[in-house]
């Protein structure tokens, strides 16, 4: 497919005079259903305007992209008009703009359309091709010279290639490496690819541009590339993947600084002007070189639970509230429903919390499968969540015991897995299906099997489930001393690290089966260890630089708020003290809650859900308790600051 296949003569118009951007944008819907790409005006209108105020479409040098995708679409397609006047259209560069395209996307349909979108894109970042655009006399003309353009730069190939660097260059490695991406990864993605590859050319800098569009990540950079580059520059105005880039310096800017200030940022790279990334705060010992499988495994599951978090957190919150605002006496066994405070709490908490396991499933497919991903490993969260089995579906009765966290889990991966290797048996289909791939095979193929394997396998996680759950219910006082004192202890061992967020994951999956004192314990472990340091850097200034002292007052609000990672830089510069004194401080603090029973229904807050915390006063006290000794541990290990 060709560009000229998706912009027809009556979709374009020229030498037309508009007085604002919202005239322009009325033309050129006009235009869109004049050539038959839409349905509903309005409703196209309407998308048009809600990505209007994520932002301006105009990209400068007097060009402007007005896009959406929408359900009024029935086909995709182009509208195109030039305003030789100019028209202000909000550019970011503050000119006129001159030259406008209207994109029209699906709202469900293939990705064929959106790779020759991509094309349009890269020639628009070329003057000359805008001069004969502009130039044109009429239509014919107008498409002459974008499929001339077209054949020029591409040939008769169908996707964007990146051969812009020579082969010399490429044998050596990139030096930089870019990622692309802007919320609906149809126009700025490709456009601030082309400009930054173009700037590294003109600069002698071999670099390659990784661009997130709306049909998946193209141009994929590889471990090796990122090994061996000297920096990366995360050109994006939406999250994007970048575990893969801890230990490189990486630069982030909005996507548009990536089309108008390219030579600036390769610059920044070139001349060492950026911080070193690290995607975990401590604990990471990553050094830029090929993931082992255990790593990766790491990767995907904290992609899940960094997308889970917001779920539990603002949920389990606001279902320790309606315990604190309801009355127990007026039904024990509605407890957390009783009033209607406490019934609105307990309902939007539940709703929200009650999503953390296919959320947390969807996003660790997501991971392994990009977003192909997200459909099969959310179903499968889902079927985990519910405990449905094929027993239960042959007799009516849909539901079951619940696999919990770790039937989702499994759903997470599999669910990955599954679509990669459908990726991978259907990468040989034609041409002509890549655009079914993704919206039909992917999630039918995928939601397919997944409901198939979880059905089988959910009564036994659920038997897992259940077991786990006994088990801890079951603990006698000296083992759930014990458990308290390694999972608190763990809190305080990389600070943000893998064992921190193991401890953590634990936490918040024993939340899921009722075990709040496991979270208690959680909690406590990671406050210790920046009030310790602050204890210490208070009543043993001797031990401490002024510098230290100063910077050890913020560590109470961080330490209070349940920000273990304020220890950091403490442990960073004197790791042999700080690091075993803050463990073992909070492994009494941990024990001490245990001891207490104290209890959590919330997963985060520190001294703010204080009060929906089983046994407060006692667990001030535990606090306390470890705090000081972690402090006094590590006051005892340090030498005065003379003698350092």
């Amino acid at each position: 497919m060709r560009i000229t296949e998706l912009l027809k003569e009556e979709g374009i118009e020229l030498g037309v005079v508009v007085n604002s951007k919202a005239e322009a944008i009325d033309f050129l819907v006009n235009l869109q259903e004049k050539a038959g790409n839409i349905t509903d005006k309005e409703l196209y209108k309407a998308d048009i305007m809600a990505r209007e105020e994520n932002g301006s479409t105009a990209v400068g040098d007097g060009i402007a992209i007005p896009h959406a995708k929408s359900a009024a679409v029935k086909r995709p397609g182009l509208a195109a008009m030039t305003v030789p006047a100019g028209v202000d259209y909000d550019s970011l560069d503050g000119q006129a703009s001159n030259l406008i395209f209207m994109i029209a996307a699906p709202k469900d349909g293939g990705d064929v359309h959106l790779e020759v979108l991509s094309r349009l894109m890269v020639l628009l970042m070329d003057e000359d091709f805008r001069s004969k655009l502009l130039q044109a006399d009429n239509k014919q003309d107008f498409l002459k010279a974008i499929d001339n353009a077209e054949i020029a730069k591409f040939g008769d190939e169908v996707s964007v290639k990146k051969d812009s660097i020579s082969d010399e260059s490429k044998k050596s490695g990139y030096r930089v490496l870019a990622v692309t991406a802007c919320p609906t990864g149809i126009a700025h993605t490709y456009m601030a690819a082309e400009a930054l590859e173009k700037a590294g050319n003109a600069l002698g800098v071999a670099l390659k541009a990784e661009t997130n569009g709306s049909g998946g990540a193209k141009n994929v950079l590889t471990d090796e590339e990122i090994a061996a580059c000297d920096g990366i520059i995360i050109a994006a105005d939406k999250n994007v993947e970048t575990a893969r880039f801890d230990g490189k310096p990486v630069l982030f800017v909005k996507v548009s600084d990536g089309i108008h200030k390219p030579e600036e940022l390769i610059n920044k790279i070139i001349n060492k002007e950026v911080p070193v990334y690290h995607e975990e705060r401590a604990g990471n010992t990553s050094s830029g070189k090929d993931e082992g499988a255990g790593h990766k495994i790491y990767k995907h599951l904290m992609n899940g639970v960094s997308h889970m978090l917001p779920f539990v957190i603002g949920g389990g919150i606001m279902i320790a509230l309606a315990f604190l605002l309801d009355d127990y006496a007026i039904n024990p066994a509605n407890f957390g429903m009783n009033t209607p405070a406490a019934a609105f709490f307990k309902t939007v908490g539940g709703a929200a919390f009650g999503f953390m396991l296919p959320i947390l499933a969807a996003y660790i497919a997501s991971s392994i499968a990009d977003r192909p991903g997200l459909a099969p490993g959310f179903a499968g969260g889902v079927i985990a969540m519910n405990g449905t089995n094929f027993t239960g579906l042959a007799t009516g009765d849909t539901s079951g015991i619940s696999g919990g966290f770790l039937a989702a889990l499994l759903a997470g991966f599999v669910a990955g897995y599954v679509v990669k290797f459908l990726e991978k048996i259907t990468e040989k289909l034609p041409k002509s299906m890549d655009g079914i791939r993704p919206m039909l095979i992917y999630p039918l193929g995928g939601i397919l099997i997944i409901g198939a394997f979880m059905c089988a396998i959910n009564p036994a996680m659920g038997w897992i489930n259940t077991a786990i759950s006994n088990w801890l219910n079951g603990m006698g006082d000296t083992s759930r001393i014990l458990l308290g004192i390694i999972v608190a202890g763990m809190m305080s061992v990389d600070m943000g690290g893998p064992v921190n967020k193991a401890a953590y994951v634990f936490g918040t999956a024993s939340l899921a089966s009722g075990n709040y004192d496991i979270m208690a314990a959680v909690m406590i472990g990671g406050m210790v260890p920046p009030i310790a340091i602050a204890l210490s850097t208070t009543f043993f200034k001797k031990k401490w630089s002024a510098e230290d002292r100063r910077n050890g007052i913020v560590n109470y609000i961080m330490g209070l708020c349940f920000i273990s990672e304020g220890a950091i830089p403490y442990a960073a510069k004197d790791p042999i003290r700080v690091i075993p004194s803050c463990i073992i401080g909070s492994a009494v603090s941990g024990a001490l809650s245990m001891v207490f029973n104290c209890t959590l229904r919330a997963p985060h807050g520190g001294i703010f859900v204080f009060p929906v915390v089983g046994n407060p006063i006692l667990y001030l006290v535990a606090l306390a308790a470890g705090s000081i000794v972690g402090a006094v541990i590590l006051s005892l290990l340090k030498k005065n600051i003379s003698d350092n």
